[in-house]
């Protein structure tokens, strides 16, 4: 696990603690290596309950909401998946906040519309919903450690700006 990244879990686990919030994530590409680094700092159970980990678009629809209209026209890795993501992961957990991240840690299927290294990562917050569209570099390994850095990043910036 990537020691950048579990500084960063660090951080959000201690914001979350002090307000007294819950957190959950819903993951594709990264196959819950967002919700590994969160539970590997210590007293992450007072702010985590729970994750999704949403391989299949199945998944994302049936456990998530993900509007299956969204999936067929503009497909699992992109901004409305992302966001619609999050919030059903919310949903699920009743949590107070959640962060997604769907796209393509490679090294096969990319496309030329949606290369090897694009990812959607969203944050949600009492209802406000932020997504980036990234496209990071590197092995499968980078991309996935990338997006959770970018998750973490995401999440603690909602939780202050709101």
């Amino acid at each position: 696990m990537n020691a950048e990244n579990i500084k960063k879990a660090e951080a959000l686990v201690k914001i979350l603690r002090e307000r007294g919030l819950k957190v959950t994530c819903a993951e594709s590409c990264t196959g819950g290596l967002l919700g590994a680094t969160i539970t590997s700092v210590s007293g992450a159970s007072e702010v985590f309950d729970g994750s999704i980990v949403s391989y299949a678009n199945e998944v994302k629809a049936d456990k998530l909401g993900v509007d299956r209209n969204t999936l067929a026209t503009v497909g699992a890795v992109s901004e409305d998946s992302a966001r619609q993501m999050a919030l059903g992961a919310c949903k699920a957990f009743s949590a107070d906040c959640a962060a997604a991240i769907t796209g393509i840690a490679g090294p096969g299927g990319g496309t030329r519309e949606k290369p090897v290294g694009t990812v959607f990562v969203s944050a949600a917050f009492n209802g406000n919903v932020k997504v980036e569209h990234c496209l990071f570099s590197g092995d499968r390994a980078a991309v996935r450690d990338q997006s959770v850095a970018k998750a973490l990043d995401m999440l603690t910036e909602i939780l202050f700006k709101s």
